[in-house]
């Protein structure tokens, strides 16, 4: 058993849930983040391994082909990347090597250049201290990063894989703080559709007991366990909502029970964007953000007719014909240039907009931290250690995009007032509804509603696994 591992190790290799929804993904520039020991360079590997022998379980991939490992330094190549590569690549396969240091007869602690497939494929391999200059020329077909390259190495890469329609993944730990990656690949602020990513935790990985993820714990620091257990950006001490996790927090859409359903809150705007969302309640008083509108440059009469059919769409309930919201008290007001305020202007298009919204930024934003925080359970001794009450579905982007960004002003209380108008609208909602306790004991029904919806409706950490090597339901 050993021989075959070491000869043909890919056919052995068994992803976990997150890294099957990495391989399975048919989007050209993807990326991993996650900490020590999550198997985020081992998915990565993995992928240019069946890439290059044209063997991949989900795509159908075309061979011969030309791809790059690009690593920081070639010390980290030789550790790291190629290391993972030559795990996986059956040993029948290669037909040739060359190196920039050492000798083929000791591959593991010489460095390659590139490795000849018996089917015509070549895995190079570079260093970012190289410099841009050298991920000049050739087209490739695919490029895996493992951890962060210099943005201007990345553009060079994008180029190399432009007339080939190839593919990019990366693997990195964020340790940088809010670089390029987190803009354009977290944030994704180009918003290019064929970018994706996944945070990658411990306890995704089922080869790691409680027990050592209860020892890795004990020697960081908060923030630093951000980076290294989470998998999410360091260097994000100023966010406002520290207390999200994209994957416990974002779920995937499913049919709410009509009972559910329980308020729409607005953030009026003309010039800046006007942002309205749906909100639903279930029988836990666990609250879901199910659909979103959130757009600019249009009239009160536009933004009135889009809310009406989102309510049809849903079956969301009208009162003779007319919708029930709550709204920023500013919509009262009256210019000099408008006969009417932007309430009347609802009204008149059949929403009922109520302004007697709390507006108390301080007692807002802690609400909603209550809602966002995992609530306690001492009985589970890995993370997450419990549930939020706060739900907010993959289809709101504009939501999800703010709240990852939300940050405070420098030596302030209060946050920079800037793409900001999902969370007032989050925060006027959250303040019509009851405060909430934590620290408590677990609700004994704190599940119930859990087992009113399809598992798969649920992040991957709270579904319902007897596999898994924790039971939700003792939460």
């Amino acid at each position: 058993m050993e021989r075959r591992l070491k000869e043909e190790g890919i056919r052995y290799y068994r992803p976990h849930q997150k890294q099957q929804d990495f391989h399975r993904s048919t989007l050209r520039n993807r990326w991993v983040f996650g900490g020590n020991r999550t198997g985020k360079t081992v998915s990565g590997g993995a992928e240019a391994v069946w890439y290059a022998t044209g063997n991949h379980p989900h795509k159908k991939i075309k061979t011969p082909n030309r791809g790059w490992v690009v690593s920081l330094t070639n010390e980290v190549q030789r550790d790291v990347a190629q290391r993972e590569v030559l795990r996986w690549l059956p040993k029948n396969m290669i037909a040739d090597v060359q190196m920039r240091k050492g000798t083929k007869d000791s591959l593991e602690t010489g460095i390659i250049d590139f490795i000849q497939l018996t089917n015509g494929s070549l895995i190079g391999f570079k260093s970012c201290d190289q410099g841009r200059a050298k991920f000049q020329g050739t087209s490739q077909h695919w490029i895996w990063f493992d951890e962060e390259p210099p943005e201007d190495v990345y553009s060079e890469c994008k180029m190399r894989v432009l007339d080939t329609v190839g593919d990019m993944w990366g693997t990195m730990t964020p340790l940088q703080g809010l670089t390029w990656v987190y803009d354009v690949i977290y944030m994704n602020e180009p918003q290019d559709k064929e970018v994706k990513y996944w945070l990658i935790q411990w306890a995704d990985n089922p080869h790691l007991s409680r027990e050592a993820i209860a020892q890795l714990e004990s020697t960081m620091s908060d923030e630093e366990r951000e980076a290294r257990q989470y998998g999410k950006f360091v260097a994000m001490s100023g966010l406002v909502y520290k207390e999200f996790v994209e994957d416990i927090h974002v779920i995937d859409p499913f049919d709410v029970p009509r009972s559910w359903y329980d308020n729409i809150s607005i953030d009026p705007g003309l010039d800046a964007p006007l942002s309205a969302h749906f909100y639903a309640v279930d029988g836990d008083n666990n609250i879901y953000v199910i659909e979103e509108h959130y757009q600019s440059g249009q009239s009160v009469e536009w933004h009135a007719e889009q809310l009406h059919a989102i309510a049809n769409r849903l079956g969301w309930p009208k009162r003779n014909g007319v919708l029930d919201a709550l709204i920023d008290s500013a919509a009262n007001q009256r210019t000099l240039a408008a006969e009417r305020t932007v309430t009347e202007l609802f009204y008149e298009h059949d929403v009922l907009a109520d302004t007697g919204v709390e507006k108390d930024i301080w007692t807002g934003l802690q609400r909603v931290k209550q809602y966002l925080k995992l609530r306690d359970n001492p009985q589970v001794d890995v993370w997450p250690r419990g549930k939020p009450k706060l739900f907010i579905f993959r289809n709101c982007v504009q939501m999800i995009r703010e709240i990852k960004s939300y940050r405070w002003k420098p030596d302030e209380d209060k946050p920079i007032k800037k793409n900001d108008h999902a969370m007032d609208d989050l925060k006027y909602y959250i303040m019509s509804r009851p405060d909430i306790v934590l620290g408590g004991p677990v609700e004994q029904n704190a599940m119930s509603h859990t087992k009113q919806l399809k598992q798969e409706h649920l992040p991957y950490a709270l579904r319902d696994n007897d596999t898994d090597d924790y039971d939700w339901h003792d939460l």
